[in-house]
């Protein structure tokens, strides 16, 4: 749960264990020990975010090789296989069900924007719990817009659904970025842009009274170029031939309050001049813009808080290096790592033994996801979040994973010459 307020502690709630005998299905194995449920008795007050630097030290330096010859070489357009996997805080994850697969040539993912009733509108949801995504192309510029919203916790104790939020944010964002028009004054769509047309949106929705979210926005773009905007803690990685290429940072005003875009009502804003207390207030222009240059065969995650506080940077690379090791997408080499040349054929839909229409992209999501409910679940194994509990209230005798909502988006990029 994420906080509104000034931080404040809060306890678990009670869990259902992920389902071990479909990972084991899924992975060919036990990903960890089996773990016991989380009771509401084994949680101790403590707060609930975290602001570490979840990521270790693995970046890279890329340094851009010199010209052997003045032939002026093709122009590359690149494309990206895009899927995502999620999972509700307390409910079972089904890998075969908690996963949508991105098709650039069919409209963005359903949305709810255009169905009434506010119960209507949740049936259709993703079974993501608070934390919400979006998948769409750019107009007809070739180029992908990707987001995750992570709805704020807090809310809760006023009434309001988070989720309400957060899903019909990346609604908007969804349906922003599929109706872009390239013109003479805007060539190309950028995320913060993207970030303040979905939040204006919002503000101008009168189903939405209240609530608050953060946001990891990007747009990768024909040219092999990637821009994120990446308001509070949820984040993304880019790998690259077996190695953490860059990690995002993530944004908080303090432990457990993150950085978020927020509808305050009026009536709130009453109740706190009357009793005290801080709603935070973020805007599109608090985020953190960064851009980066892609290569055919990289891997981008996307994914919720409730992915990096149990998964750090290393542990992603780790998931994602085996399963593109193993499938040929990336070959061991005396040169080091490189890119199979299979990798295209790879992102091809497919059809498992099982009748599961599996691809490239979509196996890496699921497995992110899973390792990140398995890891959230488990009791003994400290993650990122444990441990800068532990820096920070070395009193806390907190030990495990953190049980959250959990959402990834991955990107396989490809080159075409």
């Amino acid at each position: 749960m994420k906080t509104r307020l000034s931080p404040s502690p809060s306890r678990h709630t009670a869990v259902a264990a992920v389902s071990q005998q479909q990972l084991r299905a899924l992975f060919g194995g036990v990903l960890y020990p089996a773990q016991k449920q989380v009771s509401s008795n084994s949680w101790r007050p403590c707060l609930a975010r975290t602001i570490c630097p979840r990521f270790g030290g693995y970046g890279t330096r890329v340094v851009p090789r010199r010209s052997q010859s003045s032939v002026v070489p093709p122009i590359s357009s690149f494309s990206y296989r895009i899927s995502a996997s999620y999972s509700a805080k307390g409910k079972q994850f089904e890998p075969d069900t908690n996963v949508f697969s991105f098709n650039a040539h069919t409209r963005i993912q359903p949305t709810a924007l255009n169905i009434e009733g506010a119960s209507d509108k949740r049936r259709h949801r993703p079974a993501s719990g608070e934390d919400a995504f979006f998948i769409s192309r750019v107009g007809e510029t070739g180029d992908v817009a990707v987001g995750i919203a992570d709805g704020v916790g807090g809310w809760a104790e006023s009434g309001v659904d988070p989720a309400d939020f957060s899903h019909t944010f990346c609604d908007y964002m969804a349906s922003a970025a599929y109706k872009f028009k390239e013109n003479s004054q805007l060539k190309s769509l950028t995320p913060r842009e993207l970030m303040q047309t979905g939040y204006q949106e919002i503000v101008e929705d009168d189903s939405i009274v209240a609530g608050g979210s953060t946001a990891c926005v990007g747009v990768a773009r024909k040219d092999g170029t990637l821009e994120v905007a990446n308001l509070g803690d949820s984040g993304f990685v880019h790998l690259r031939s077996n190695a953490v290429h860059h990690f995002s940072s993530p944004q908080t005003h303090a432990f457990n309050t993150p950085y978020q875009l927020s509808i305050i009502s009026a009536k709130l804003l009453a109740q706190t001049a009357a009793y005290g207390g801080t709603y935070f207030h973020d805007s599109p222009n608090d985020a953190i813009v960064s851009n980066h240059t892609l290569r055919h065969g990289d891997v981008l995650v996307f994914g919720s808080d409730g992915v990096w506080d149990n998964l750090s940077a290393h542990d992603t690379l780790r998931i994602v290096s085996q399963r593109m090791i193993e499938k040929g997408a990336w070959e061991s080499g005396n040169s080091g790592v490189a890119v199979g040349e299979g990798l295209e054929r790879l992102t091809d839909q497919g059809e498992s033994s099982e009748g599961r229409h599996l691809t490239l992209q979509s196996t890496l999501a699921v497995a992110v996801a899973a390792h990140a409910k398995v890891a959230s679940l488990n009791t003994k194994i400290d993650g990122p979040f444990a441990k800068e509990v532990h820096r920070l209230y070395p009193e806390e005798t907190y030990h495990g994973g953190k049980v959250d909502d959990i959402c990834v988006v991955v990107l396989l990029v490809l080159e075409d010459k």
